[in-house]
């Protein structure tokens, strides 16, 4: 049997563990199907970016246990896994995986609420008298 080839992915606060190994093609998020957890197109499409940018959809099973944060930062989590794993699978892929900025850790994240104020940015109403 072949090694399994790894990769962690990361998103907000939500960290992707990413195994790929030859198969035909199954994604498993957390032990579902990947169009079952993420309902959204959106997040699908985000899943599948790395694999259908290679050409290599279909030829690894994929298997991710992902946790913290919401849907959309786990969907980017998980792409970003699976791009670093596809770079263990074949380092030739660098360059286009680069090229779609696809092994690059998306840094936005929420900003902390400050104190006195109503949120990061938002003050409370100023009343003058």
């Amino acid at each position: 049997m072949a090694t399994p080839y790894a990769g962690t992915g990361r998103r907000k606060c939500a960290v992707a563990r990413v195994t790929l190994k030859p198969g035909n093609g199954m994604i498993l998020i957390n032990r579902r199907p990947y169009e079952e957890y993420f309902p959204r197109d959106a997040w699908k499409h985000q899943v599948r970016q790395p694999l259908e940018a290679t050409s290599l959809m279909g030829r690894y099973d994929v298997s991710v246990n992902v946790a913290g944060g919401g849907l959309s930062g786990q969907a980017g989590a998980v792409r970003h896994g699976i791009a670093r794993a596809l770079l263990e699978v074949n380092a030739t892929l660098r360059p286009k995986l680069k090229s779609d900025g696809l092994l690059t850790r998306d840094p936005r994240a929420k900003e902390r609420k400050k104190y006195g104020q109503k949120g990061a940015r938002a003050r409370f109403q100023f009343s003058k008298r």
